[in-house]
């Protein structure tokens, strides 16, 4: 009787900080003194979790807001149906935009799932514990690369090595194939690490009973882990595409930015523009508070809108797999549409559908394969004969797949982990290719004089110490911005929070936030603290943006982290009489900082390699000499080097050098949160 009481005074202590009466030094109990001593942290901390609540909301009502005017003067059905886009003689149909962003993602998700999930599949269940270790952080070295750098290389590498290799098909170098190539490239880290993760959490025990059954490692695989996995592994291709999506300056640098839809459709070869490229390359050069300038909002309504489905569909599906895997608990109202329709099936229908299913996944997969193949081919070969050749491809497959059948279990095996280990052997080189052209071709730039000197005949000669120090410049002020708000919610919503609708609210706000494309971040610092507030290109206008886009990443490390740290520490510490707060901040902060600090690091080398969000708000291309003016612009090495590759000819080792410098100061960030985790996990005991 007495540990009910104690558990039911430990439950109260968890929930207000205040129910376990243990008394002061003067024998008072706590709920006897003037004042709750949790009382002004907590309400603090509530504090900076609404606000990310209200920082969501106001994004999204002053983006809807601006945008009227051009869904007013078009008609929304006109604005997103319209062919046309043409803002200088009046036509605003964005169609072509929406086409393009569809176009470039879908094939980018096609070059990053095959690779991505194979990898992913190599790493749980064929790689030894120890080779896992190492390359699951070399395949993340993929996030750490900024994309102004991706999209540097797609422009000196990718769209050069096309060109040569599609002399006859490509009239540019830039196209929407090498869009999808490195936006592909670029996602490959989500879905590698969030398919990974999928399928470590399937229980040991799946596999073991199917092994037992007699099943090889290949068939337990596939037959028992993926389905099992498969939410999961669907979350991370949906992530992948909301990555896609989102992405600015390397679509901007390798698609040609063409408003125009592919003839045909399927034209991997045509030029093609982007919703975000849309934003980032008219929005300096537009009237303000133009039908024209009121458009480009519409157009990030538009962009934010798929992306935030996009990224709510992930997380359903999440929960989805958790569900599943009985990590957590089925609501009772849940829908299930399956099991709905199952039951309104007889059973010799269903008998029936289970028969000819094999027969109807190969004709489906056959018929996709011709349709493919024939599209693809048409583009090198006269129609007829491209149609013979895909079905002749299609055929070729069903003959494969039939011949299988006589294939030794312990042979498909041994193929098919061969294939994944030149699948893994693969994407390293991609990741070799990307980091050493940069760096045999930039490191011969880097010197004293080249790190310490002032730009000169426009970025051609002279060094970058101005852009280094402007990025250190708006590191600094984001990181002063942003860290008091992250870490205060993270803490209130992991040691605070009731699970009732506003904390439901505060999530969902976090994870969109988390979504948002940086451009809309831009966007909104250039209207609302550039010109609205009158603040005008400066560090303090691009710290507020940078700080806004890298909140929601801190709030979740803080939140994951503290969460982890075992609650009976807390009630230890309250039992000795501390308050709750005094519980957090002397044992549970300290406990959890290594995962605070990591999400910090990561946050702050994410918003070192942003483009997008300052070239609208504190960058500008060149200064002479260094400022430390709050409110004055600066230079910073991501658009000092998107500057150079796209407007100064005769750049190129200045280039390289820019994007060396960069990449090792993005880099470095990560690997110190690399090195800071695996301190903290080897030490800690719980």
């Amino acid at each position: 009787m007495a540990s009910s009481n104690m558990a039911f005074r430990f439950e109260e202590v968890e929930k207000t900080g205040t129910g376990f009466e243990t008394p002061d030094g003067k024998g008072r109990s706590i709920t006897t003194r003037r004042f709750n001593p949790d009382a002004i942290p907590k309400l603090v901390l509530a504090a900076t979790a609404v606000s990310a609540v209200v920082i969501v909301f106001f994004i999204i009502i002053y983006i809807a807001g601006l945008s009227l005017p051009a869904f007013r003067e078009v008609g929304i059905w006109e604005f997103v149906s319209g062919d046309l886009w043409y803002p200088s003689q009046g036509y605003y149909g964005a169609l072509p935009l929406i086409t393009g962003t569809v176009l470039v993602t879908a094939g980018s998700i096609l070059f990053a799932v095959p690779l991505g999930v194979g990898a992913a599949i190599y790493l749980s269940e064929i790689a030894s514990e120890k080779v896992r270790n190492i390359l699951k952080p070399v395949c993340e070295v993929f996030a750490g690369i900024p994309s102004i750098v991706y999209g540097f290389f797609g422009m000196v590498v990718l769209c050069p090595f096309l060109l040569n290799l599609f002399p006859d098909q490509l009239m540019y170098s830039t196209s929407w194939i090498a869009g999808s190539i490195l936006l592909g490239i670029m996602a490959l880290p989500t879905v590698i690490s969030v398919s990974e993760d999928a399928i470590r959490a399937v229980p040991v025990s799946y596999r073991r009973a199917s092994l037992a059954m007699g099943a090889t490692g290949w068939e337990t695989t596939t037959k028992v882990v993926l389905p099992a996995a498969s939410s999961g592994v669907i979350a991370a291709v949906i992530l992948g595409i909301g990555r896609a999506m989102g992405e600015t300056m390397a679509v901007i640098m390798v698609t040609g930015n063409s408003p125009i839809i592919p003839d045909p459709i399927f034209n991997i070869f045509s030029n093609i523009r982007t919703l975000t490229a849309t934003i980032a390359l008219e929005m300096p050069e537009v009237a303000y508070n133009s039908i024209h300038y009121s458009s480009l909002f519409a157009v990030a309504i538009l962009l934010l809108i798929s992306v935030i489905i996009v990224n709510l569909t992930a997380n359903a599906i999440g929960r989805r797999t958790k569900r599943k895997l009985g990590i957590i608990k089925a609501s009772e109202h849940s829908f299930d549409l399956k099991s709905m329709i199952i039951r309104r099936i007889d059973a010799e229908t269903l008998r029936t559908i289970h028969r000819l299913k094999p027969l109807i996944k190969m004709v489906f997969k056959a018929a996709v394969l011709f349709m493919l193949a024939s599209m693809m081919l048409s583009l090198f070969f006269a129609n007829n004969l491209a149609l013979i050749i895909g079905g002749l491809v299609a055929i070729g497959y069903v003959l494969i797949s039939k011949g299988m059948k006589y294939v030794s279990s312990t042979d498909k095996q041994t193929a098919a982990h061969a294939s994944l280990k030149l699948l893994m052997v693969f994407v390293l080189i991609l990741l070799a290719i990307i980091i050493g052209d940069i760096l045999i071709k930039g490191l011969p730039a880097i010197s004293t004089d080249f790190i310490f000197g002032m730009p000169s005949d426009s970025g051609r000669a002279g060094g970058i110490w101005p852009a280094i120090t402007g990025t250190l410049e708006l590191l600094t002020f984001t990181a002063l911005i942003a860290l008091p708000m992250g870490i205060g919610a993270g803490i209130y919503l992991s040691q605070y929070a009731r699970e009732n609708k506003f904390t439901h609210t505060v999530r969902n706000a976090v994870d969109a936030l988390n979504g948002t494309p940086s451009i809309v971040f831009g966007l909104f610092g250039m209207s609302a603290l550039v010109m609205a507030l009158g603040w005008g290109y400066s560090v303090i206008a691009g710290s507020v943006t940078l700080a806004f886009m890298i909140l929601p990443v801190i709030i979740k490390t803080t939140e994951q982290a503290v969460s982890a740290v075992p609650k009976s520490l807390i009630e230890a510490s309250m039992a000795m009489g501390s308050s709750k707060w005094q519980a957090i901040y002397k044992v549970v902060l300290p406990a959890a900082l290594g995962g605070v600090i990591t999400g910090i690091i990561l946050s702050l080398g994410r918003a070192a390699g942003e483009t997008a969000p300052i070239m609208f708000t504190a960058a500008v291309a060149f200064k002479s000499q260094v400022s430390f003016s709050l409110f004055e612009p600066v230079m910073a090495l991501p658009y000092h080097l998107y500057f150079l590759a796209g407007e100064v000819t005769g750049s190129t080792t200045n280039q390289y050098g820019t994007a060396v410098v960069l990449l090792g100061i993005v880099l470095s960030m990560f690997l110190l949160a690399s090195l800071i985790r695996y301190h903290y996990s080897k030490n800690t005991k719980w």
